[in-house]
């Protein structure tokens, strides 16, 4: 049995995990006949401190979770897209090309839809800590992206789900495993590509100034809404 090497670090298999919880667990929320909308608003601030903490950690974290490690540009793309027509694709220790796109397509949509989540304000049950304090044609521009961006992430998470079972039953590579382990076999990956340990120590600190962070933005900062009776 192949010995196998830690390539995915601890903090990244956590972040990859809460965000998949996360995403299903504000799906089910959003449907405000089950009387959760404020569960659904808390969760749309965890998501953001989620996508704080992978941004940061793509420049911080460990060697594959790093964006200069995995950034999709031109020819990486061209060269794997060649390679997977030959079918002569090689295992990466990291994200591969077109998974790297998927990553940042993801905090692309995670950005838009939490960040849209500050500033709208539904008139009935619930409204953002900042959807006053910008003008009526930004927050119906905010509450349109809210209400239309999740349907492009469920489509991206769809994507990524099919192209693991490609990879699973066409490739014979498994993805899902070493996402929860951090290790692959040592002769799929060079001896170069393992990482020697997670960060724990980084990765709290980073959690615990996000956290200070999220909770400054909306709580602290979020402009206090003056209500006129008549």
């Amino acid at each position: 049995m192949p010995k196998h090497v830690l390539i995915w670090d601890l903090p990244l298999r956590i972040f990859h995990w809460l965000f998949a919880c996360t995403v299903i667990a504000s799906w089910y929320t959003s449907d405000q006949d089950n009387d959760l909308i404020d569960v659904h608003m808390k969760l749309g601030y965890f998501a953001l401190g989620l996508l704080v903490f992978r941004i940061l950690w793509g420049f911080v974290g460990t060697k594959h979770s790093r964006f200069s490690a995995f950034f999709p540009t031109a020819t990486r793309l061209r060269l794997y897209i060649e390679d997977l027509k030959n079918n002569q694709v090689k295992s990466t220790a990291g994200h591969n090309p077109l998974g790297s796109l998927m990553v940042f397509l993801m905090i692309l949509l995670i950005s838009l839809q939490a960040i849209s989540g500050l500033f709208i304000n539904d008139d009935v049950f619930s409204s953002g800590p900042y959807y006053d304090s910008v003008s009526k044609e930004l927050e119906q521009f905010m509450f349109f992206l809210h209400h239309n961006v999740f349907d492009f992430m469920i489509a991206a998470i769809v994507m990524h789900l099919l192209a693991i079972a490609y990879y699973v039953r066409v490739k014979k590579q498994l993805l899902i495993i070493p996402m929860i382990t951090g290790k692959k076999p040592e002769n799929l990956v060079k001896i170069t590509d393992k990482i020697k340990h997670s960060k724990i120590f980084l990765a709290v600190l980073l959690v615990i100034a996000i956290t200070a962070f999220i909770y400054w933005l909306v709580v602290v900062n979020a402009p206090v809404i003056e209500e006129y009776y008549y």
